[in-house]
């Protein structure tokens, strides 16, 4: 009974440490995911054509926040990618408030640029509040799933979770943000809205698969380098939880 009692105190010594512990590159990858998401919001507000495919801006670096978040959940864990989800929402609303106030602001004499401010920025509170609902649900929904494929196979086969999770995370997002975003614009029609969704979709996927390798290396790289591997048995996915 001491014995057992001695292993019990010290693996709550051990979890303590491990909740409590500095890294050394989780700040690093937060700023990245958060910088990203914003950068990505006012890109989304131009609609690029290649080739057969249309889609937003945002579009071109908004599969690295997918990518570093099955980065964060696979190395840190549920808990800690929950904290930085909100964190990059709350910066986004943040940036959408302040266009916003400036716009509404009187503009000096001299200046000609509102309505080049406004053709441009003054879709971004729209953006961001699309932005806002499609990544909560998808992100969350794509941290969730890796986490729960990760205890279900023991750790193997990254790809797996890593794609799995993004083929509905992103769904999710994609269907979810050109609908709001774009819904009403006045050359948003049916057609080009399907278009822009399986465009995005395929995009955003695609990148994922071809980025697996870089993914593989990037999680190899932080696992050893922090000394951390965290599996979310009995962790609480309530988003909501901080």
């Amino acid at each position: 009974m001491c014995d057992q009692t001695k292993l019990n105190h010290f693996k709550m010594e051990k979890l303590g440490e491990l909740l409590h512990r500095e890294y050394k590159h989780l700040t690093a990858i937060a700023v990245i995911f958060v910088s990203v998401l914003l950068i990505s919001n006012v890109a989304s507000i131009k609609i690029l054509a290649l080739g057969p495919f249309e889609f937003d801006g945002g579009t071109i670096l908004f599969p690295l926040i997918y990518i570093f978040g099955d980065i964060l959940t696979e190395v840190y864990g549920y808990k800690r990618t929950r904290k930085i989800i909100w964190l990059g929402l709350g910066m986004a609303v943040l940036m959408a408030a302040v266009f916003m106030a400036v716009a509404a602001l009187p503009a000096a004499g001299g200046w000609d640029g509102q309505e080049a401010y406004m053709a441009i920025l003054g879709w971004t509170p729209r953006i961001v509040l699309a932005s806002v609902i499609a990544y909560t649900v998808g992100e969350f929904s794509n941290s969730y799933l890796l986490a729960k494929i990760k205890v279900w196979m023991k750790g193997r086969h990254l790809w797996v979770r890593t794609i799995g999770s993004t083929l509905v995370g992103e769904g999710i997002d994609t269907v979810l943000f050109v609908l709001i975003a774009f819904w009403g614009a006045s050359w948003a029609g049916p057609g080009i809205l399907m278009t822009i969704i399986v465009s995005n979709y395929i995009f955003k996927v695609g990148v994922e698969v071809l980025f697996t390798p870089l993914t593989y290396a990037i999680v190899g790289f932080l696992k050893k380098s922090e000394g951390v591997d965290v599996y979310d048995k009995g962790t609480n996915f309530n988003p909501f939880k901080l």
